[in-house]
């Protein structure tokens, strides 16, 4: 059995790389641009493509597809170590060709597009040309696919929409939403629905309005989630992904393995709070010293940094098993434990760095609300806490043998028992 904690040389140069390249030409780009989702903005293409260019020749753009399409097929692990650095900033993933929602989406397209539909759709979502909208949250029922109500008829050669669409993140942007919908409400919802390829512009596929986070600016280029109504929105019977009723399947391209990279860039994000929380402490000087030399300052600075690597190792381990496995399910539990950690990790490393920094860690002239916004965010997206928890606890009952004596095979009195009959009598006294 082996059994290491480090990094393969090689890649690891690469990592040094990507750490240097997002330090230095990345993260400038957060301060003077508002999305990155918008590719019709020149001032944006004019910064993003040159660093587009340079990522391409050093061969690390869409780590995470084939080589068929352009990627290197990482497995989750490398992905994951490259993405904590991704996640210091809001325009890294798009110039690594790895951003969310679209990598996901070219995830579902390559595995179950057409060819016309990859020449139409994935072709250009992976040159960055546009970006796509996963479209499944609905305003009646949420995250839940069990209660989702908007529907799909066949007429024809042609499936017809109806129904509202919650929460699609970059809808302002997208030229394609990947939908899904019930097709027959008659049985299971795990056999009943379905997924679509929707152009954006299709007649009848109306914007409500594009929702923003409370506390972020609000533009028309901003990041924004789109609250969608289709109304008779007609679609080719072609632009059926993965077929009829295969909507879960089909969603389970995109969900495991996001989580990860997700959780990786939070750790990304995390790690950019605790690096201003020390920065604070051993800057700021008050009557009788440094906020640094205050115990419960450090408290908070160590409890951090001990969660921050706990959190890390199991988004690593999750990732490792992934390659070693290659079968989302049997890593299910693990998935799930990391999403239900992820959102506490970064909200409270956040909290405490708004404290040690007071009134200022409170202000739009600190990342750090914006910050805490987001672990409020990343408790919802890709499925509640909750519903990641109840998964967890499932999973790891079902591996736990009931007793089916009155009482536990851990009571001391049926140890005991056992072990007499194993062992005998054992005289305590004897040498003394």
């Amino acid at each position: 059995m082996s059994w290491g904690f480090d990094t393969d040389p090689e890649f690891q140069k690469e990592l040094d790389w990507i750490d240097e390249f997002v330090r230095n030409e990345i993260e400038p780009l957060d301060m003077l641009l508002d999305s990155p989702y918008d590719v019709t903005l020149p001032e944006r293409n004019r910064l993003v493509k040159p660093l587009q260019k340079i990522v391409r020749e050093r061969k690390l753009w869409a780590c995470h597809l084939g080589p068929e399409l352009g990627g290197q097929g990482y497995g989750q692990l490398k992905l994951a170590l490259m993405n904590e650095i991704l996640g210091r900033s809001v325009f890294a993933p798009t110039i690594f060709g790895c951003q969310a929602p679209d990598s996901g989406n070219a995830e579902i397209l390559a595995h179950y597009g057409t060819p016309e539909q990859k020449k139409k759709y994935l072709e250009p979502l992976l040159d960055n040309e546009i970006v796509s909208t996963f479209a499944m949250t609905e305003p009646q029922g949420g995250a839940d696919p069990l209660i989702l109500t908007t529907r799909a008829e066949r007429d024809g050669d042609h499936w017809v929409i109806n129904g509202e669409k919650w929460f699609a993140s970059t809808a302002n942007f997208a030229s394609f939403f990947i939908t899904m919908v019930v097709t027959d409400p008659n049985v299971s919802a795990y056999k009943g629905m379905s997924m679509f390829i929707v152009p954006a512009g299709t007649p009848g596929l109306e914007m409500v309005r594009d929702v923003h986070l409370a506390g972020r600016k609000y533009n028309n280029r901003g990041h924004g989630h789109g609250y969608m109504r289709y109304t008779n929105v007609r679609v080719p019977a072609d632009h059926l992904l993965g077929g009829e009723g295969n909507a879960f399947v089909v969603a389970q391209t995109r969900l495991g393995g996001g989580r990860i990279h997700h959780a990786m860039r939070t750790i990304g994000e995390a790690r950019k709070a605790f690096a201003m929380m020390c920065e604070r402490a051993v800057s700021r000087q008050l009557k009788r010293g440094r906020l640094a030399d205050k115990q419960l300052v450090q408290a908070m600075i160590a409890d951090s940094w001990i969660e921050l690597e706990q959190f890390r190792l199991l988004v690593l381990r999750t990732a490792w098993l992934i390659d070693k496995h290659n079968d989302y399910k049997l890593v299910r539990k693990d998935i799930s434990a990391v999403k239900a950690a992820m959102p506490k990790v970064l909200h409270d490393i956040v909290a405490r760095a708004i404290q040690i920094h007071g009134s200022l860690g409170l202000t739009n002239e600190m990342p750090l609300v914006e910050q805490l916004v987001s672990s409020f965010v990343i408790g919802l997206a890709d499925g509640p806490t909750e519903v990641h928890k109840i998964t967890l606890a499932k999973e790891l009952l079902k591996m736990v043998t009931p007793s089916t004596e009155l009482f536990p095979a851990y009571h001391l009195p049926a140890r005991r028992a056992r072990a007499l009959a194993k062992y005998g009598p054992v005289d305590k006294t004897a040498g003394l």
